[in-house]
């Protein structure tokens, strides 16, 4: 008898140990599954969907940014209970889209510019190292991100002998490139007067940077009215939502009464006409 109560007990112990681990077990391949398909692991469908939907909201947002006008429009449609704010969120996407290619055009213009004075300090220094003016610009572009804007024809001219100068003269049409101009006129001055082609190239490319410094002074003195028209243009903003935190519903009075809507057409008028204004007194500064 005590032996099989000793072998009752062992059988008992072992069957305990067995649903142990077949919970253990059976929990741990709960949680696993669980992760994978319902909280979206990496690899679940789940995950993937959610990771690549995720990947097409940024990319959209990175490269079409005006769209983000209609969510801002149905929000504001959404706190107002009017369908008012969603012509105005579809009139925006294309003046914010031209605004944003303005800006791009811009950036593009200034990094070329940049890119320009970069070379001609590259090719100054080859030059002083010892190259020959033909392989002294290859090289520079070379190391510069100024080859591709420049294109093939210029690094053709300089490779194989050709008229460097024309080929200079006819990448600086292309807008940022302007001073490739000044360099076209000091590889021709000493092609054919002999004159040194590094002090000509190390003068344009002062010239270039003093240039540079004084835009950006410029654009550092515009700042403060650009800041004071974005202040002045959220105003009315500010006003909204100062308005709705004391409880006045300035949106309710804005889209369902007479003169709340003569207010808000009066007023982006207004708004509009001062943007433009101060636009042009800002590009009218810039202006050479």
């Amino acid at each position: 008898m005590p032996g099989a109560a000793a072998s009752a007990s062992c059988v008992a112990l072992l069957c305990l140990l067995i649903a142990a681990r077949s919970v253990t077990v059976r929990g741990r391949r709960r949680r696993r599954a669980r992760a994978m398909f319902v909280d979206g692991g990496p690899a679940s469908p789940l995950g993937l969907c959610r990771e690549r939907a995720n990947g097409w909201l940024r990319q959209g947002v990175r490269e079409r940014p005006e769209w983000l006008c209609l969510p801002v429009a149905l929000g504001v449609a959404v706190l107002g209970r009017s369908v008012l704010p969603l012509p105005a969120g579809a009139v925006a996407i294309p003046l914010v889209r031209r605004w944003l290619r303005r800006r791009a055009v811009r950036r593009g213009r200034e990094r070329r510019a940049d890119d320009v004075v970069a070379l001609c300090g590259a090719v100054v220094g080859e030059l002083r190292a010892g190259r020959e003016p033909g392989w002294a610009l290859v090289l520079a572009a070379r190391g510069t991100d100024a080859l591709g804007a420049m294109g093939a024809g210029v690094s053709a001219a300089a490779r194989f002998g050709g008229d460097v100068p024309e080929a200079l003269r006819q990448a600086s049409r292309v807008p940022g490139l302007d001073g490739l101009a000044g360099m076209a006129a000091c590889w021709r001055v000493a092609v054919d007067g002999g004159a040194g082609l590094a002090a000509g190239l190390d003068r344009l490319e002062g010239a270039l940077r003093a240039e540079r410094r004084g835009r950006e002074e410029l654009r550092a003195q515009l700042a403060g009215a650009w800041s004071t028209a974005a202040v002045l243009a959220l105003l009315p903003v500010l006003g909204l939502g100062l308005g709705a935190m004391l409880g006045a519903e300035p949106l309710r009075v804005l889209f369902h009464t007479p003169a709340g809507l003569a207010c808000l057409a009066v007023g982006g008028l207004l708004e509009t006409a001062g943007l433009c204004w101060a636009g042009r007194i800002v590009r009218a500064g810039e202006a050479p």
